[in-house]
């Protein structure tokens, strides 16, 4: 199994709007909306603390740690670092590994066309 490499918390509606520009600096826009990737979630109190890899000015690589109450939290989403993250997109190409839904999957050998189907058994 992969290793996790991050989650994606998903806040509310209301939530975003009462965080409002606070928050802003630290969403990234996905399929399924605005999330804040983090490094690691605690959930263990009233507040949801995330701790996020930044960049300061300078370029040097900071680690901030955002906290808000847990009843803002929508969702959080474990993103693996082997596959991609959010919703699957049918119209990419398909990655190394991924195999299509559509696909047919073939375990055995398929019957003849032109058989009989197999009798039912008696009631």
């Amino acid at each position: 199994m992969a290793e996790s490499s991050g989650y994606a918390v998903f806040f509310f509606p209301p939530a975003l709007e009462a965080l409002g520009d606070g928050i802003k600096p630290y969403l990234q826009m996905g399929p399924a909306g605005p999330f804040v990737p983090c490094r690691e979630v605690d959930t263990g109190g009233a507040f949801v603390e995330m701790t996020l890899e930044g960049r300061a000015p300078d370029g040097r690589t900071v680690e901030l740690e955002l906290m808000v109450p847990g009843n803002m939290v929508r969702m959080i989403v474990s993103a693996r670092a082997d596959a991609e993250f959010g919703f699957y997109d049918r119209t990419k190409p398909v990655a190394v590994g991924v195999k299509e839904a559509s696909e047919p999957v073939t375990t055995a050998p398929t019957a003849a066309t032109d058989a009989p189907p197999p009798a039912l058994p008696p009631a």
